[in-house]
């Protein structure tokens, strides 16, 4: 699909958007997914790129959305929270690491909740066997208020497990 030269493609959870110019050259990444696309996983937080909050995939790298111009994601592939499912072949429609955030009880206010996945999204891709000073590490950026960090950990350790066991 090609866009007319007034309009830029955007793929967001693996589906084309297209979005006019003047969107792409304003706002940044999050004002279009929060706003244009209605995608309320990424959160704003402290909308300088340093609380985790608004964390999206940017060809399978974990990015702080607050902070990206919106046309610097044009042809690009964006992944949120709303899209993990998409990304594995997820029998109860969640990703391993949203299923482990479950079954750990990780999250109390919950919003930190989709940065801290995404990053755990982004190191299990990169590294499927981490150790716990790997996935400290990993999610140091992000910024949790509420104190479930011991939930956090383990629900990324058990995403691990979850996701070799899908692959074997």
């Amino acid at each position: 699909m090609h866009a007319p030269a007034s309009l830029s493609l955007v793929v967001v959870n693996g589906q084309p958007f297209a979005l006019p110019q003047s969107t792409l050259a304003s706002a940044t990444l999050l004002h279009v997914l929060r706003n244009d696309l209605s995608l309320n996983g990424p959160k704003y937080g402290c909308g300088l790129g340093q609380c985790g909050a608004c964390t999206v995939l940017v060809d399978g790298i974990a990015a702080r959305a607050c902070v990206i111009p919106a046309q610097g994601v044009a042809g690009r592939e964006v992944t949120t929270l709303e899209g993990l499912p998409g990304r594995c072949s997820c029998t109860a429609g969640l990703h391993p690491v949203q299923q482990a955030f479950v079954d750990e009880q990780a999250a109390q206010c919950g919003y930190c909740l989709s940065g801290m996945v995404m990053m755990a999204v982004a190191l299990l891709e990169r590294n499927p066997d981490p150790d716990e000073a790997a996935v400290r590490r990993e999610l140091s950026g992000n910024l949790c208020r509420c104190g479930t960090h011991v939930e956090i950990i383990r629900a990324v350790l058990r995403a691990a497990v979850l996701m070799r066991e899908a692959q074997a």
